[in-house]
């Protein structure tokens, strides 16, 4: 039988697997490899959250292809020389893998495929992650779409149902070497505590993800429309790591809950369907906007007056010491679970860049490196959507009051008190917002900070003040563009 690489990334499954199926198919022995680069994803390297979770998912891969007679192979990058090695060494006539969407990964992998092909051997990428691939969706002036909404409306015009491949029940190996390396030695998960994920009750790989999607069906699907803004219930899917490990296919995902539709559910359905959409809409704008990480969507925030950055606010807000406490519920929960509720996101990220009016980029490096569900593309369509610089973005002088949302999505705060246990002896509506009864704070709460680092009503304006500056240049700079009278135009 002839051999062919299977490159294994972010897509850590053999259910819905493209490029092990291509393999397969074609009666070629897959040689399953997973390569470790980190310098190749240019400035936005996994962060230690993201490793973390990474190591847990390539142990649950080995183990699956091993329980069917093959294994991974892990070697160190770079993945050009690698792979290129690899060739030469099991005689491989094929190389196959599955497409990433992040800048740097794409010019990387088109280099690849350039160069196999060069060489003769047969490179072949797929789509393992997405409903839609970036150049399949285009406005009718063949451009790429800025609005969700329009491109929702278009993916479910094109919409198509996506063949389901199980996982096979045998798959060959090679005999011999080479063997790479072993997993441990990558040293991807924090010494100091790297079981922190399990002890969070995550389980990363294809097994966990299964897992995850079964007891969303059979819990927080129901009633997800209202129950996925409440970060006191369990209302959320948790299933964002593992798509981005690709540890599950989003059109499982949708197959699935398919098979639950009923009139109870059905509005449920199409709302998180609709989250899976916003999904694809964040991978479309980083592949046709690729300087999106690192510069505004809306180029007219070139000009935006941000605040200097402050470190005693940044690290108060980092640390979940901003006084505000919603905010610092989430920012706890991010660093000590790898997670934070999507509704707590807004309200921590628009905390910073409104009322402390610091640069979303502050908060998406933080995010970055403590989130396990570390995504590029959403982390940039989140962070710049919150601070109104973004596609399809809420208007900077859109500026979340924290204490109103908590109150309204954490009525009770049970949330406030499981991330911020200082407040938890504070009666309702102290526990929201402390420094409006402060002698009851100073007595029960004597730790937690007196006041906002800066206040709800003083940020606001700073915010607002700042946005109207902003228009306000924008129209000097439209008048002085404007054609003198009389002047042909």
């Amino acid at each position: 039988m002839a051999n062919a690489l299977v490159w294994f990334r972010n897509d850590l499954r053999l259910a819905d697997q493209p490029a092990l199926a291509a393999a397969l198919a074609a009666g070629q022995v897959p040689v399953c490899v997973y390569i470790h680069e980190p310098e190749e994803e240019g400035d936005w390297a996994p962060g230690p959250a993201s490793n973390a979770w990474r190591h847990h998912s390539l142990a649950a891969l080995d183990a699956s292809l091993r329980a069917r007679g093959s294994r991974l192979r892990i070697f160190r990058g770079p993945s050009q020389p690698v792979i290129e090695a690899l060739v030469a060494a099991c005689d491989i006539e094929a190389v196959y893998w599955t497409r990433r969407y992040e800048p740097a990964i794409e010019r990387r992998d088109a280099a690849i495929k350039r160069a196999l092909r060069e060489q003769g051997v047969h490179a072949e990428s797929f789509n393992g992650a997405l409903l839609f691939e970036p150049w399949e969706l285009a406005t009718k002036q063949g451009g790429p779409y800025r609005v969700f909404t329009p491109f929702w409306r278009a993916a479910l015009a094109h919409w198509r149902a996506h063949r389901l491949l199980d996982a096979p029940a045998s798959i060959p190996d090679l005999e011999g070497d080479p063997d790479g390396i072993r997993l441990e030695t990558l040293r991807l998960p924090p010494a100091r505590d790297p079981d922190a994920l399990l002890r969070h009750g995550w389980k990363p790989g294809e097994a966990g993800a299964h897992e995850a999607l079964e007891l969303f069906i059979e819990g927080a699907l129901h009633g997800y429309r209202q129950g996925r803004d409440r970060p006191d219930q369990v209302g959320t899917s948790r299933l964002s790591p593992h798509l981005h490990f690709g540890e599950i296919a989003p059109w499982r995902i949708v197959a699935a809950l398919e098979t639950q539709r009923s009139a109870a559910t059905s509005a449920d359905i199409d709302a998180f369907v609709r989250e899976l959409g916003w999904r694809e809409f964040a991978c479309h704008l980083l592949h046709h906007f690729p300087h999106t990480p690192d510069a505004d969507f809306n180029p007219r925030f070139d000009r935006f007056e941000w605040a200097p950055p402050q470190r005693r606010l940044l690290q108060a807000w980092r640390l979940g010491r901003t006084g505000v406490p919603i905010v610092d519920a989430g920012m706890r929960e991010l660093r000590e679970s790898g997670w934070m509720h999507n509704r707590v996101r807004m309200l921590a990220a628009s905390y910073l860049c409104k009322h402390l009016r610091q640069h979303w980029r502050e908060g998406a490096r933080w995010f970055w490196q403590h989130l396990v569900d570390a995504d590029l593309a959403s982390n940039t369509l989140g962070w710049q959507w919150v601070a109104g610089t973004g596609a399809d973005a809420a208007p900077y002088f859109r500026v979340f009051n924290p204490v109103t949302q908590a109150v309204k999505f954490d009525p009770e705060g049970r949330y406030v008190a499981r991330w911020v246990p200082e407040l938890a002896r504070l009666p309702m509506p102290a526990r929201h917002a402390p420094w409006t009864a402060p002698q009851l704070a100073r007595r029960l709460a004597p730790d937690y900070p007196a006041r906002p680092v800066v206040g709800l009503e003083e940020g606001r304006e700073a915010a607002l003040a700042a946005w109207r500056a902003l228009a306000a240049s924008r129209r000097e700079e439209d008048q002085g563009d404007a054609p003198e009278e009389g002047a042909p135009t």
